[in-house]
């Protein structure tokens, strides 16, 4: 017994033959049915009477197609992706192929070769992403998504560091990426800056609650409530506004999860591996990412506001506490003591308020009713204990310090070792 395969055109091309063979059709009626001149009619019952159902059977099944992509080639893509890009999707994959080695193969085709292979898993083997909708702000520079993402992204060619990512809310659209050594308020003012000084400013910013953007601290006493971010922003006309968790600002959560796909290889095909490297090649790389993923405003008014003139932001992103002179006019900060050299203007100054700003390029200032003070440094305390308290924004040179501190210790150990064993040796040698 023979079974044939048939598909439900050809199930009913049978029908329709065999009730011309039983005359219960005429071969016009036939051919009408079939959408067939009489002559193909006349074929296919000739065809039949010869072979039976199996005559009307394509005769193709079975055969491989003459568009078919020749094997050599599908070995040549999987090789490739296997050495390569092992941890591509295959659109990011394809593209490379066809960008890197002239191969270019469709994105359908080669997902199909790569599930095949086994380097990429179906949709349907996948865990589904859960999305809490939310609806688009409408217009272009309204609402701009902020935040800090530490991975490895230079993998095991450079240490740990942290991307701060600035995304328009309306589209989607990459409008600052910044490489930085962590999310420190510093950086933010860096990135912040460079924001600005190419877009304008924002209606508003929209952050997670870390502590560089809100105060968090319950019963915080003191101050204005403002973080010396928000303090920034504030001088500049800026809001911010804190999500309440991390699916409200999802579109800049889920834009780090495709830079940390997308990103981190494309610095891995370039070959880099600092901050200032990545940090100029990022341009190029926004340019490309928003051309491809970014959408279109339902309102194309951009309302982000040009920097006025009294926009200082060398003034705006420097951090300022405020300090109380003593009766011997001095104050201290960031474990340092400064002494205001003793004038007409400073004397009466001794136990008042006065501002020290300090500047990320490392510039410091005292202030007065904005007034600039005359001061020299007393004493700079060098001294780390274990467990210090260490702000935020002296995390890095600290850091810095206290891995000097390490080294110094590990080479006059490793010095003294050598030693230590010789002594040893003569004491045994005494005993003897």
């Amino acid at each position: 017994m023979t079974v044939i395969s048939m598909s439900h055109q050809e199930l009913h091309r049978l029908r329709v033959v065999m009730d011309l063979i039983e005359e219960r059709l005429t071969t016009a009626e036939a051919a009408i049915q079939l959408h067939l001149t009489e002559r193909q009619m006349w074929r296919l019952r000739r065809r039949f009477l010869q072979d039976g159902a199996a005559g009307l059977a394509s005769r193709k099944r079975g055969r491989a197609s003459n568009r078919r992509i020749h094997p050599s080639v599908q070995m040549t893509a999987v090789a490739l992706v296997r050495e390569h890009y092992a941890d591509f999707g295959p659109t990011f994959a394809a593209e490379k192929l066809a960008q890197r080695h002239g191969l270019h193969i469709g994105r359908e085709t080669l997902r199909k070769w790569m599930m095949q292979a086994g380097l990429w898993l179906d949709r349907r083997q996948r865990d589904k992403p859960v999305h809490q909708p939310r609806h688009r702000r409408e217009c272009v520079g309204e609402l701009i998504q902020i935040d800090g993402s530490d991975h490895h992204w230079f993998e095991a060619r450079a240490p740990r560091c942290t991307l701060l990512v600035f995304i328009d809310d309306a589209t989607s659209r990459l409008m600052h990426l910044r490489f930085a050594r962590s999310e420190a308020t510093f950086d933010y003012f860096q990135a912040t800056r460079g924001y600005l000084e190419r877009h304008g400013k924002p209606v508003a910013f929209y952050s997670d609650k870390h502590a560089i953007f809100r105060v968090n601290r319950v019963g915080a006493m003191g101050g204005d409530g403002m973080t010396q971010y928000g303090r920034a922003l504030h001088e500049l006309n800026i809001d911010i506004l804190c999500a309440n968790s991390s699916q409200a600002k999802g579109r800049v959560e889920r834009a780090n999860q495709t830079l940390q796909d997308r990103l981190v290889k494309e610095l891995r095909l370039a070959g880099i591996s600092t901050i200032k490297a990545a940090n100029a090649f990022v341009a190029g790389f926004m340019e490309d990412f928003n051309a491809r993923f970014a959408q279109a405003p339902f309102d194309n008014r951009d309302l982000h506001r040009p920097l006025a003139p009294h926009d200082d932001l060398d003034e705006a992103f420097a951090w300022k506490e405020l300090r109380t002179v003593t009766c011997n006019l001095t104050l201290q900060y960031d474990k340092v003591m400064f002494l205001l050299e003793p004038s007409e203007l400073t004397r009466p100054l001794a136990r008042q308020r006065v501002t020290v700003i300090d500047y990320p390029d490392g510039r410091l200032a005292i202030r007065h009713r904005g007034v600039d003070l005359p001061y020299r440094t007393f004493d700079r305390l060098q001294k780390v204990d274990q467990a210090a308290i260490v702000e935020n924004k002296r995390l890095g040179e600290v850091l810095a310090f206290v891995a000097e501190r390490q080294r110094e210790r590990t080479e006059k150990r490793s010095a003294k070792a050598p030693r230590r064993r010789g002594q040893a040796e003569r004491h045994m040698f005494k005993l003897h």
